[in-house]
C-alpha cells in the first residue's frame, strides 16, 4: 500500500515485525497513535523503551524481572523443593494463572529442535542442572507443551535429572497433542498440574 507520510510508512513497517501484526493492523495501530495526545504517545513510547532497557531475566529461574532475583524465587512462601520447568516466561503465566502451583520454576528458553538448530546447550539446562546440584530440591515438574519438539526436550531432561536422584514428574496430558501451555484454559492447566504423574509413567506403551 501507498502512504502519504514516510514517517507513517516507517512507523508501520517497525510495528507489522511484531508477531501476528500484519501491515493493515499495523496501520491501524499507527493511524491510533496518530490521533492521541502527544503526552500519551511519549507514556507509550516510555514504557516500551523501559521495557526492553530495563528488564532483566532472574539469575536463579531466568524469568522476566525487574530485580535481579525474581519475585516468585524472592517470596519465601513458595515450596523451594519443587521446582517446574517450562518453555518460556509466557508459561510461567499460565501456571501462576491457575494458582494450582506452589514451588519455584526454571525457564528454559525454549525446547530442543534441531531442524531449527536448537540444541541443549542453546537451552538454560546448566543453570537448571546447578540448582539441582546445590541441594534442596526433591521434585522437578515437567511442563512443556504436547509437542514432538516438547516430548524430545522432557526426555532429554529426565535422562539428566535421573542422575541427581531427583522425583521427576510430568503435567498429567489434560493437553491436546501439539497443544502450547499459554493456550490451554486456567481450569485445565490447573487440574494438569495437580494431577501430575512420575515422568516413567508417561513414557509406559
Amino acid at each position: 500500500m501507498t502512504l502519504p507520510s514516510a514517517l507513517l510508512e516507517q512507523a508501520v513497517d517497525q510495528l507489522a515485525t511484531l508477531p501476528g501484526v500484519g501491515r493493515r493492523t499495523a496501520m491501524r495501530f499507527a493511524l491510533e497513535l496518530l490521533r492521541r495526545e502527544p503526552g500519551e504517545v511519549k507514556r507509550f513510547a516510555d514504557a516500551v523503551r523501559e521495557l526492553r532497557e530495563n528488564v532483566r531475566y532472574c539469575e536463579r529461574c531466568c524469568n522476566i524481572s525487574d530485580s535481579p532475583v525474581c519475585a516468585i524465587c524472592a517470596n519465601p512462601s513458595r515450596d523451594a523443593r519443587t521446582i517446574c520447568v517450562v518453555e518460556d516466561v509466557r508459561d510461567v503465566i499460565a501456571v501462576e494463572n491457575t494458582q494450582q502451583f506452589k514451588g519455584l520454576y526454571h525457564v528454559l528458553g525454549g525446547v530442543i529442535a534441531p531442524m531449527d538448530g536448537v540444541g541443549p546447550d542453546d537451552l538454560h539446562v546448566r543453570e537448571l542442572l546447578e540448582r539441582l546440584d546445590a541441594g534442596g530440591v526433591e521434585e522437578v515438574v515437567l511442563a512443556l507443551g504436547a509437542t514432538l519438539e516438547g516430548d524430545t526436550t522432557s526426555f532429554f531432561l529426565f535422562r539428566k535429572l535421573q542422575e541427581r536422584g531427583v522425583r521427576v514428574s510430568v503435567i498429567a496430558r489434560g493437553i491436546s497433542v501439539g497443544g502450547d501451555l499459554e493456550q490451554v484454559d486456567e481450569v485445565t492447566l490447573g487440574r494438569s498440574i495437580m494431577d501430575r504423574k512420575p515422568y516413567e509413567q508417561s513414557v509406559r506403551r
